[in-house]
């Protein structure tokens, strides 16, 4: 299936990558910004277009550029009759996107940052069309990065996108919150990055990542977490954040024992 990818963005460029190591390179890179398009099309062995008139024929426009700016820059290209235009919002709806196409939604599920490769054959792609053969066809085009594709409305999509928030974007921010811990007794991040790996890999493991937490919260130990509170000293947002999320473990783990 030909394929035009516009935007520049991380997942923009994840997915020209993804395609060139699929043997399929988008037949386009459209974007805006000109530097960063040609640096994403070279990454995904395309060609670089800026203008409404240069865009190519194909048989897929997938939009990956944020969510506001989804419905303005689909109204402003030339699609032609009896192609598919899908974006790649995980809270966006089919209605962002013009009327007169094939529309679809097709969201990758995974985390992504400029210049780092990901292996689509581990990510999830979640479809949706408004009609059953462009639905189709919108899996097929999936299927040629992974497997793992799945059908799903936009409301389990945003249901997804908050699992991720909470279990990507939440969870690095806590990596910095350890890194400062670190840096104010002058040690690398490197001394946690054992304790990272070995609690996603217990996490993944297991049946429910409740039943392998661990800590002083889920113990119960206030006299430890009184201490932790002394070191965090006046910064009141860190303090606000060991509190809420210690509240949040202990009455976690008291349901998992409940559980049992």
């Amino acid at each position: 299936m030909k394929c035009v990818i516009i935007g520049s963005g991380n997942v923009a460029e994840a997915l020209a990558r993804a395609l060139a190591a699929a043997g399929v390179p988008a037949v386009q890179v459209w974007a805006r910004n000109e530097e960063r398009g040609r640096e994403v099309a070279r990454l995904g062995e395309s060609r670089w277009c800026g203008t409404a008139e240069g865009l190519a024929e194909a048989e897929l426009y997938l939009i990956s550029v944020s969510d506001r700016a989804i419905s303005e820059v689909a109204a402003a290209l030339p699609f032609p009759k009896g192609a598919i235009v899908a974006h790649t919002a995980g809270c966006g709806t089919l209605e962002m996107l013009p009327e007169g196409v094939h529309r679809a939604v097709i969201y990758p599920f995974q985390t992504f940052s400029a210049g780092r490769e990901v292996d689509f054959r581990q990510v999830y792609m979640f479809v949706e069309a408004e009609d059953e053969q462009t639905l189709a066809r919108a899996k097929e085009f999936a299927r040629t990065l992974t497997d793992n594709v799945r059908e799903a409305s936009v409301e389990v999509r945003k249901r997804i996108h908050l699992c991720g928030v909470f279990g990507s974007n939440f969870v690095n921010n806590m990596y910095s919150c350890a890194a400062q811990v670190l840096a104010d007794a002058a040690l690398p991040f490197d001394v946690v990055a054992p304790v990272i790996a070995e609690t996603a890999a217990k996490a993944l493991a297991s049946h429910s990542p409740a039943s392998i937490q661990t800590g002083p919260a889920a113990r119960g130990d206030v006299a430890t977490m009184e201490r932790h509170r002394e070191l965090i000293g006046e910064d009141a947002l860190l303090r606000t954040i060991y509190d809420k999320i210690s509240e949040n473990i202990w009455r976690t783990k008291q349901n998992e024992t409940s559980k049992r």
